[in-house]
């Protein structure tokens, strides 16, 4: 049992570490993100964060690979699932999505605007274009739409989910909207977004 306790500690601070840098690295950026800007988050000093973690980058490549995963991960079982529908999929990616974002408001901007600054980089680690192309789901959309290209598809799902959330002050303002009011836009995007992709799948 004593020799538990500086173990249990060093996993303490290691989690206080990454918490600290996923919320400021969320806020400001890699770039604008300084080691110190962590360390004073996490209530410790910068000489015992560089111990942990030797760079902002490393620290950085963690975060990021959480958020790429929390915001990607769950599509490949989605897609790949062989017995589900095409519309059964997209009824569940979209729930998958608004379920993660009302949670993550904020996980989207980040994730897309770091992408935005690296985007050979990230394209390698995430392998979107793999998991894409690999998919059961590309070949129900190419027998479903043969005229289609795939990623037209995509970018219209993608964008009906995912832009509401990345847009919410501009459009929360525009429609003079409370945080309820724009919530149950959301909730009701659930049932909306599966008929409007339906009608995409129709129309040729």
């Amino acid at each position: 049992m004593a020799k538990k306790k500086p173990v249990e500690a060093d996993v303490s601070t290691e989690e206080k570490i990454k918490e600290a840098a996923r919320k400021v690295f969320t806020q400001k950026g890699f770039a604008a993100t300084r080691t110190r800007d962590i360390a004073e988050e996490a209530g410790l000093n910068l000489a015992l964060l560089n111990y942990y973690f030797r760079s902002k980058q490393a620290l950085f490549d963690i975060v990021m690979m959480e958020k790429l995963q929390q915001l990607f991960g769950n599509l490949y079982p989605i897609l790949d699932e062989e017995i589900t529908t095409l519309e059964r999929k997209v009824e569940m990616v979209v729930h998958a999505y608004i379920d993660m974002l009302s949670s993550n408001p904020d996980l989207p901007l980040f994730v897309l605007s770091e992408i935005r600054a690296d985007p050979e980089r990230f394209g390698q680690r995430i392998q979107a274009g793999k998991i894409l192309r690999d998919s059961y789901f590309v070949k129900q959309l190419r027998e479903r739409r043969p005229d289609m290209h795939p990623i037209q598809f995509v970018m219209s799902l993608m964008g009906m989910t995912l832009f509401p959330f990345i847009g919410r002050p501009v459009l929360q303002a525009i429609g003079s909207l409370s945080a309820k009011e724009y919530q149950a836009l959301m909730e009701e995007r659930r049932t909306l977004i599966p008929k409007w992709v339906g009608a995409i799948l129709k129309v040729k």
